[in-house]
């Protein structure tokens, strides 16, 4: 990923952003193209700490067949992104830019044991549960023990062992106070729901900027 050190993250800040997101696009080679698909996912850890991305395709995938264990594939994990417009900036002569942020995961696939993938659909399905508590989570237990068997062999579990972290969340970092804050304001003003996690995002990286507007409007004020 080509990454301007403005928008620059570290590791642990890339494996976090991830983990949270917990969804992606799934990428390999077959020898002539690129074979993608989306997938949930979580990570794990391994003993010696190497992060691990642990996901299921449906059997008749052809990702599956790619898995050799040594090849590496490439997850890209995007969070929200956003349009900006150079007629939103205080400064001049500014052109058009998106906002984004973004993660991309990469290392070698495998394939896991029947026991390991019912191990990752319990893990799996209680991260996305534990988001909508006080819901009563949905759990495999709650199924019929055949149909939950029938449905485990219509997939195949994956692991990719991450060998490398590349994070980029480009949020303007590199600009003025004056028109971080008028980006940001003009992104929360926009109706797209990714404009206004930006926009959220952006006083979340730069504080003080805000602050010192609200100081100044304060003063302002008769």
């Amino acid at each position: 990923m080509y990454t301007p050190p403005f928008f620059k993250q570290d590791r642990a800040a890339s494996l976090k952003f991830a983990g949270e997101r917990g969804f992606g696009t799934m990428c390999a080679f077959d020898g002539h193209k690129p074979v993608a698909s989306p997938i949930p996912f979580y990570l794990t850890y391994a003993a010696d700490g190497t992060p691990q991305a642990a996901f299921h395709v449906a059997r008749h995938n052809p990702l599956p067949k790619l898995a050799d264990g040594a090849a590496s594939w490439l997850l890209a994990v995007n969070g929200p992104d956003a349009y900006v417009s150079p007629d939103w900036y205080v400064s001049p002569d500014q052109v058009p830019t998106w906002l984004y942020q973004s993660v991309h995961l990469s290392g070698p696939v495998r394939l896991l044991s029947d026991s390991e993938l019912a191990v990752q659909i319990d893990t799996l399905s209680e991260k996305f549960e534990s988001w909508l508590l006080p819901k009563t989570p949905w759990t495999s237990g709650k199924m019929a023990a055949g149909r939950l068997e029938t449905l485990k062999k219509a997939i195949v579990g994956l692991v990719m062992t991450v060998e490398e972290v590349e994070g980029s969340f480009k949020l303007n970092q590199h600009k003025s106070d004056a028109d971080y804050m008028a980006i940001a304001n003009a992104l929360g003003a926009q109706a797209h729901a990714g404009a206004r996690e930006i926009a959220q995002l952006m006083q979340d990286v730069r504080p003080e900027a805000f602050v010192n507007e609200t100081n100044m409007l304060e003063r302002s004020a008769p």
